[in-house]
């Protein structure tokens, strides 16, 4: 008769001694989403639990966070005003800045990421300057302009910068400008990875980020292809970045692992809104134990790989941690 997997898994102390991976509250992001005025805290009917938040709220929600032994957020910025150009993203008095500003004052403990990108900002939802001719983002123009973000939300007291969107040389553009400003020691978590997803839906409807028209395929990744995408991770390695990511997390494990293997940097995933939704809809349904099924996804995370996870379900995961 053979025992020897079976033994090792009888007895439950035993079972903790020998488990290969672990959860921590300090594996987690939170992300936020700020918009102008006072006393905002408006949940989002496609992401239930989810809220878009003024100013003074992320303040107060950041007290909670911290009760439950979370002490890093990302914020993302909704804008009064759209343009063609994003401009509210590069205004040291954009929503942004803002935040950021407001946040450290109150919380000087809190680390605090920006998502670095102008999808938000932009009247017509791409994630840069639009080239009239070609009708796609201009990458070149949009890299100056990403300097000029970074450069506003460092001023503003940011502890890490998260470009997002996913231009050809924006990590070595986001360095110069953060380095020529006197930010050197300012770290970059790059979205190094980040797939043209269905996954995104209902994170646009949190963050007003639809695009008008078209689609991200032309500056966002292939979802079928797998060699690029470790070849985006290492050139944003080769760039300056400091920490790398893969966007989304549930459907790309093997990339997550792929790009863990080829680099040397600590990896984060995003388990982002449609993961989110789907975990959340089934467990109105009733189809699922809804606690069991996060707590296994995020284990997923953590063994492909991620050694950060950004994710919607942070709080809910540290209150089980807790127990």
């Amino acid at each position: 008769m053979f025992t020897r997997f079976r033994r090792k898994r009888i007895n439950p102390v035993l079972r903790n001694l020998l488990q290969e991976t672990h959860l921590s509250v300090n594996d987690f992001i939170y992300p936020l989403f700020a918009k102008s005025g006072s006393g905002i805290k408006e949940e989002v009917g496609s992401m239930p639990g989810v809220f878009q938040m003024s100013i003074d709220e992320i303040v107060k929600e950041c007290y909670d966070l911290k009760k439950l032994g979370i002490y890093s957020i990302i914020l993302f910025g909704i804008p009064d005003t759209k343009d063609s150009v994003g401009s509210d993203a590069m205004c040291e008095h954009g929503i942004i800045a803002q935040t950021v500003r407001e946040v450290k004052a109150a919380h000087p403990d809190m680390f605090v990421v920006t998502d670095l990108c102008f999808c938000e900002y932009t009247d017509h939802g791409h994630c840069g300057v639009i080239d009239p001719i070609l009708q796609t983002v201009d990458n070149d123009i949009t890299l100056d302009n990403l300097a000029k973000q970074a450069v506003v939300h460092a001023k503003a007291g940011v502890d890490m910068i998260a470009p997002s969107g996913m231009m050809d040389g924006m990590i070595q553009a986001i360095r110069r400008g953060l380095d020529e400003a006197g930010f050197v020691n300012l770290p970059i978590m790059s979205y190094s990875t980040k797939f043209s997803s269905a996954y995104y839906g209902p994170f646009r409807d949190v963050a007003e980020s639809s695009p008008g028209k078209g689609d991200r395929k032309s500056y966002q990744m292939n979802p079928a292809n797998r060699n690029e995408a470790i070849a985006e991770s290492v050139a944003d390695e080769k760039e300056g970045a400091d920490i790398l990511m893969v966007k989304p997390a549930l459907a790309y494990l093997d990339i997550v692992r792929d790009v863990k293997n080829n680099t040397s940097l600590p990896l984060a995933v995003y388990n982002v809104s449609g993961e989110y939704s789907m975990l959340k809809m089934a467990a109105k349904a009733g189809v699922i134990d809804y606690d069991a099924v996060m707590m296994e996804t995020m284990m997923a995370f953590k063994r492909a790989g991620a050694d950060i996870i950004i994710s919607y379900h942070a709080k809910e995961v540290a209150e089980i941690l807790q127990k």
